[in-house]
């Protein structure tokens, strides 16, 4: 029996006209309006709401709500949908074992059945959510990312380190595609600190000199402490120039200051739908790359739009997802905020502030919504002795819940634990406790070095 290859159902002609990158990504949507955009989007995505009405998960997941396949006629009436989240779609794989109804293979004759790209998410709070990529829309959730490492200025010439994870996540293999596939330089493919030990990773990057990082803030912070500690001048020794990625609790300054004055850009994405939005040149948010991704931003507690300046739940579309899982609406938890005003680069694209906490780790203190997730960045701006190590203790006391941040600091005393205090009662308007420690400290809570994305959350209760 004749099958499909990767390659045979990927048209690259039709797939970059509709998500250009490299220099052509900004000469079609610099000046282009945002009407233009929307019909744009809403071409894409009638075809998503033609392929997911084949789906069974979204055939029960609509039904249930009473939406019918003449309901939806265009974007304008995506709010009709329900949303849905990872909750939804593991009680799909436990009814449907064992990757679920989410996906659209059965939709296809055997012989143009689609190869299935199938990675998962890291188990770390349960069991492994299944993620599910056909040829085409792994190879645009591809260009999207080689569109944003090229925007950031990263070429085919660099020497790229990725610290990113690899086994059965998705996020090693998928930058390393990118890269491969749309940047076209050499990569070391080190992972995390489980993968390669710390020494060895700076030993790789010295003998091959590294100029750009990609990965996660904490890790790549580290690294450098360990380039120093093994007699290495990052930004020296060690050339890089740029680095891309998710920088969590760290600030651009403090990063930027410990690899030896490197570039240093932001990015966000979940493993289901690939990169959402990222810095360029100008660094002043976050660019949602709307050509491929409609974006939302609820309100955490009602699910409403939130007004202008307001904290809200992510819930993307994916207007690229065609060929094998179809996301739309989904509910990703992680909270953000849109950056005011007209976009610098004269792109239709609206913009973020980036990643400020998730939703389902917020805690409610005193009738306020706090992200333990945003308070290291909040105390490293502010402090120098902070080095962007830290973790959130909430305990209950005297019937109501107290939250502690355990801060690693070159310094210690009670006058610099109470300034960080009431820095944060001024900034969040609730009263957390500051309890410092010494570099180092918090690692065997958070897992620095050995998880891909640390723990900064304790709830002893």
């Amino acid at each position: 029996m004749t099958q499909t290859n990767y390659f045979d159902l990927i048209d690259y002609p039709a797939m970059t006209q509709a998500h250009p990158s490299g220099d052509t990504f900004l000469s079609t949507f610099r000046g282009m309006s945002r009407d233009e955009l929307r019909a744009r989007q809403n071409t894409l995505f009638t075809k998503i709401m033609a392929f997911a009405w084949k789906v069974p998960f979204y055939q029960r997941h609509w039904g249930d709500t009473g939406v019918e396949p003449g309901d939806i006629r265009s974007l304008d009436d995506i709010t009709k949908l329900p949303t849905y989240s990872k909750s939804d779609l593991m009680a799909s794989v436990e009814a449907h074992p064992p990757i679920g109804d989410f996906h659209g293979l059965d939709t296809y004759p055997d012989d143009k059945r689609p190869p299935l790209i199938f990675q998962t998410t890291s188990g770390t709070t349960g069991k492994p959510q299944p993620l599910l990529f056909g040829p085409k829309s792994r190879e645009v959730q591809s260009l999207l990312l080689g569109r944003l490492y090229a925007l950031q200025g990263i070429t085919n010439r660099d020497v790229i380190h990725s610290v990113y994870g690899h086994g059965m996540v998705n996020g090693g293999h998928y930058v390393r595609e990118a890269i491969n596939h749309w940047v076209g330089a050499q990569m070391l493919t080190a992972g995390t600190g489980v993968e390669t030990r710390s020494p060895n990773q700076v030993a790789l990057m010295h003998a091959f000199g590294a100029t750009a990082l990609v990965g996660f803030g904490d890790f790549i912070k580290r690294l450098a402490e360990v380039a120093r500690e093994q007699g290495l001048e990052p930004g020296k020794d060690i050339p890089v120039r740029v680095i891309s990625g998710h920088m969590g609790a760290e600030s651009r300054a403090s990063m930027s200051q410990a690899w030896g004055g490197a570039d240093v850009y932001d990015w966000y994405g979940v493993g289901d739908t690939g990169c959402i939005a990222g810095e360029g040149p100008d660094q002043s948010g976050l660019h949602i790359l709307e050509d491929a991704q409609f974006l939302e931003l609820l309100d955490v507690d009602t699910g409403a739009p939130v007004g202008p300046g307001g904290m809200g739940d992510m819930v993307c579309t994916c207007l690229f997802k065609d060929d094998v899982f179809p996301i739309i609406r989904f509910q990703t938890h992680d909270v953000s905020r849109e950056v005011a005003g007209e976009n610098p680069l004269g792109l239709p694209f609206r913009r973020l502030e980036g990643f400020l906490g998730r939703s389902d780790n917020m805690v409610k203190l005193r009738g306020i919504n706090i992200y333990p997730t945003g308070i290291g960045a909040l105390l490293t701006a502010q402090f120098e002795p902070a080095n962007g190590e830290f973790f959130c203790r909430v305990q209950r006391r005297a019937g109501r819940d107290e939250m502690t941040a355990v801060v690693e600091a070159t310094q210690q005393g009670d006058d610099l634990a109470d300034a960080m205090a009431a820095h944060i009662r001024t900034r969040l308007g609730v009263g957390i406790e500051v309890s410092l420690v010494a570099p180092g400290e918090t690692a065997a809570e958070t897992g620095i070095e050995s998880r891909q994305k640390p723990i900064r959350l304790i709830v002893d209760r």
